[in-house]
């Protein structure tokens, strides 16, 4: 087992500090697309480097609903805990080789959760009028945009774990992510489960976001779609990365 491996899986490890929140992240999709990594690695913080499968760079569109999202000390609202999220990432290290995720954006429907992610995590979210259902199916259409992304998916085989070291392993064992706040890098964590992740067929899927965020695929289809029926959450606060 390689040392990329072997730290994806201690990133499984739950950390001994207290939660700063719970949540569930329900009916996930993950659409994946091969891209430059060059061109990723000049979008990233000083501190950071794009983290390749083989040599190949990944940009994906993650999207799901987000249920039960309260403080841990606190009961989930009606409401307020519950809304959809869609974000853009790509895969990186920071400077000691800690593995995590790197947001382009975040899209979200609730806007107490927009201020309080931007404020309590530097993450870029960003206000979207968005929709889920009837079944797998969620659209998205963020502030200041005129067109809607549409997807639809369906599970196209059983659920099971990712093996490590395959490249599902990579792209989907991530329990860490970066953002800057106050001008410095910092990291996040999360603990869950690991995914159960069924291949996906997409009835409909949309590289809009990925525009929205200055990418493009050319029109092509993802490279890579995966669902999962869903994780229960803790995260942790914020503690300073290696840059």
């Amino acid at each position: 087992m390689n040392e990329a491996t072997e730290r994806l899986l201690r990133a499984r490890v739950r950390p001994t500090r207290r939660p700063v929140m719970r949540q569930r992240w329900d009916d996930l999709f993950f659409l994946h697309w091969e891209y430059d990594p060059a061109a990723l690695q000049a979008r990233l913080p000083n501190g950071l480097t794009v983290d390749c499968f083989e040599g190949k760079a990944h940009l994906g569109v993650v999207g799901f609903r987000m249920n039960a999202v309260r403080p841990a000390f606190l009961p989930a609202l009606p409401w307020l805990s519950y809304f959809n999220e869609l974000n853009v990432r790509t895969y990186v290290r920071d400077a000691s080789g800690e593995p995590g995720v790197w947001f382009f954006s975040l899209d979200c429907d609730r806007a107490p959760a927009v201020a309080i992610a931007r404020a309590g995590f530097g993450l870029p979210y960003e206000h979207a009028v968005m929709s889920f259902g009837p079944g797998l199916t969620q659209s998205c259409r963020r502030q200041g945009q005129k067109d809607t992304a549409r997807y639809a998916w369906s599970a196209a085989g059983a659920a099971q774990v990712a093996t490590p070291g395959s490249l599902t392993f990579h792209l989907a064992e991530r329990y860490h992510f970066f953002s800057t706040k106050g001008g410095r890098l910092v990291r996040g964590q999360v603990h869950h489960a690991p995914y159960e992740l069924s291949p996906a067929e997409t009835a409909a899927w949309s590289d809009l976001p990925l525009r929205w965020d200055g990418f493009d695929v050319g029109g092509r289809a993802p490279d890579l779609a995966h669902c999962c029926q869903g994780v229960a959450i803790e995260a942790f606060s914020l503690t300073p990365a290696h840059a």
